[in-house]
């Protein structure tokens, strides 16, 4: 797995579990979606991401989007 695939999954897991628990938990876990889908907005065009550069010093290979 390269680092946009890890990058991508990370974020999907994300909105995910925190759809999950504004459901069936409080409505405030909502903003955890809404704070993942401005980070993989600013992301697209900055190149800038935090969990990219956390995957990077666990050893993940660099991909195309994020080096």
């Amino acid at each position: 797995m390269n680092l946009d695939r890890a990058v991508l999954a990370f974020a999907g897991c994300v909105v995910l579990v925190s759809l999950s628990l504004g459901y069936f938990v409080s409505p405030y876990w909502f903003l955890l979606t809404a704070f993942a889908g401005a980070n993989m907005l600013q992301a697209a065009f900055t190149g800038f991401c935090p969990a990219a550069m956390i995957f990077k010093l666990f050893g993940v290979k660099s991909g195309n989007a994020f080096r």
